[in-house]
Parts: structure tokens; sequence; C-alpha cells
């Protein structure tokens, strides 16, 4: 009761942060940088709750942030949907997608369950370069603003609040669940399967499930940024940009939810930090990684909290 407690505070706490944000922030640019932070955020939240929770591992989820960027980019253009109506069709197609190929992928375990995700996310990859006519090819294509009611989201602050908004829901949501009797199943299935099936817990409905909910949570956001950056490419869905997400939800910590928003803000935000050091911002970024991964195994956020006695 009381980490859930302090759970709920930290919601507080972040949704304070948020309000005070866009008034503090000097210029456009940390506008920018703090936008795309709240979209990570939301992604690795998601991709957290399959990780860090339910110990199921996914290389390919920039695959399904693909499918909603390129369903907000598509169907606007090609067939004249509304914005929000093609958003929704995009969650929609990820789900069905994600519902139908996890079912085979979740038989497999260890290093088989990783290649098998990772050629999901390749195979998505390869579908958007190739079909040039409808994506534009490696080239990408131009997506069209998002409005409502005659309303043009066209501002850094209009998106701000938009994606700030998404962040405070997903949080909470997020903490719901996991205090609910799903969460409860999710945990007791990353501790055992074995176990978990023992006691009654219906082992595959529960990995496809929050496989299905991760995936939406990142296609969803694909397309939010679609709209936001107003033009998409494949590298949305490549190799690397998934592993980026995974590694923000080791680096900020697995099965914590706010783990996962350190995790996005600082691994957003390294890579403007170290482009002063031209051609070596690889090598200094990939020893940052390497020196959080030998001092805190666990994540910024559970190793800070077992340090200090506190927990999530």
């Amino acid at each position: 009761m009381t980490m859930q407690k302090n759970a709920y505070i930290g919601l507080g706490i972040v949704v304070a942060v948020l309000l005070v944000l866009p008034f503090v922030l000097p210029n456009s640019y940390y506008m920018d940088l703090a936008i795309r932070m709240a979209i990570n955020a939301i992604i690795v939240i998601g991709l957290n709750l399959l990780i860090g929770f339910a110990g199921q591992i996914s290389l390919g989820h920039a695959g399904f942030l693909g499918i909603g960027a390129y369903a907000s980019a598509v169907l606007p253009t090609h067939f004249g949907w509304h914005p929000l109506l093609a958003l929704a069709a995009g969650a929609a197609a990820t789900a069905v997608i994600a519902g139908v190929v996890a079912r085979p992928i979740f038989k497999l375990k260890g290093n088989y369950l990783a290649m098998a995700t990772l050629g999901l996310g390749i195979i998505i990859n390869i579908a958007l370069r190739n079909e040039a006519q409808w994506t534009g090819g490696p080239d990408g294509m131009a997506v069209p603003a998002m409005g409502l009611l005659g309303f043009e989201l066209g501002s850094d602050r209009h998106w701000y609040w938009v994606v700030a908004l998404l962040l405070s829901v997903s949080i909470w949501a997020s903490l719901s669940l996991i205090d609910s009797p799903f969460g409860r199943a999710l945990r007791a299935l990353h501790g055992s399967e074995v176990a978990s099936q023992v006691v009654g817990v219906n082992v595959v409905r529960y990995k496809v499930s929050i496989f299905v909910l991760s995936a939406v949570f990142a296609s969803i956001m694909g397309s939010i940024t679609a709209h936001y950056v107003g033009f998409v490419t494949p590298n949305f869905a490549d190799f690397f940009h998934s592993i980026e997400l995974v590694t923000m939800v080791v680096v900020g910590g697995m099965a914590s939810v706010f783990g996962s928003i350190v995790g996005a803000i600082l691994l957003t935000a390294l890579p403007q930090a170290l482009a002063t050091f031209e051609g070596w911002e690889t090598v200094v970024f990939g020893s940052v990684l390497m020196l959080c991964m030998i001092f805190l195994p666990k994540g910024l956020v559970p190793t800070l909290a077992a340090r200090f006695g506190k927990g999530e």
C-alpha cells in the first residue's frame, strides 16, 4: 500500500512539473526536446509493461511505431481519412497484427523469442520501404496536419499540452493496471510461468494481452509523432530505434513506471548533449550506457530507490 501511495505521489509530482515546464523553457528548441521526451516516455512505459513487468522481450517494437506513423500518413493522404480516424485505424491494425503474431511468437523463449520479435520489426520496416507507391519508399512522405472541429495543432505549445496530457493518462493507467489483478498476474508470470499456471494464470492470454497493449501504445505515439514532425520515413520502424527503446527501459529501470520516464528523458537528451563531441558522440554514448549497466544494473530508479530505502 505504501509503495502504491508513493507511486501516485510521484504521478502528482510529474503532473506538477508538466504544468510548469512550458512556462520556464527558454526557447522552442527546449520545447521540442520536451515533446520528444514525453513521446518516448509514453512508448517506453508501454514497452516496460511487457519487458519489465511481464518479463517478455521485444526487439522489434519500433515496427508498431511505424505502423501508426504510416497509417496517419497514408490514410489521410491517399484516402482522405480524418487524422483521428486514421490514428484509430492504425492502432486497431496494430492490435490485430500484434494479436495474430503474438501466439506463435510467445511459444518461444529466451534468444529465440528475441530473434522472432526482431524479425517481425524487420519485416515491417522492409514492407514500408518497398511499398513506395503508398509510403514514398525510403524517402518517406509528408503527413497532413492534425485538426479537430476546425482547430489545427500547429504550434509546439499546442503539441506540448497534447503529449503532456497523454503522458499523465499513460502513467495513471499503467499504475492502475499494475495494481490490478491483471498486473499481479503479469508479475507472477515474470517470476515463474510454471508457478503461474499452477495457480490458474492463463499464461498465453496474459502474454498476448500485454504484447498487444504495449504495441498499441507504440502505434498511437507513432501517429502523434508523425503529425507533430509532419513527415515520416521508414527509420521510424528500423532496428536501431527498437534497440534505443529497449535501452531506455533498461537504463531507467525495468518494472518501474517512473524508471521508464527517466530512461526516456536521459536517452532523448544525451545524443543532443553529446553532439559537441563531433564523431566521438557514439563512443561517449556507449561508455555512459556501459557504466550504467556496471554500477546500476537494475536501472537508475530501482537502484536509487533501494539505496534510499523507498519503493516505487
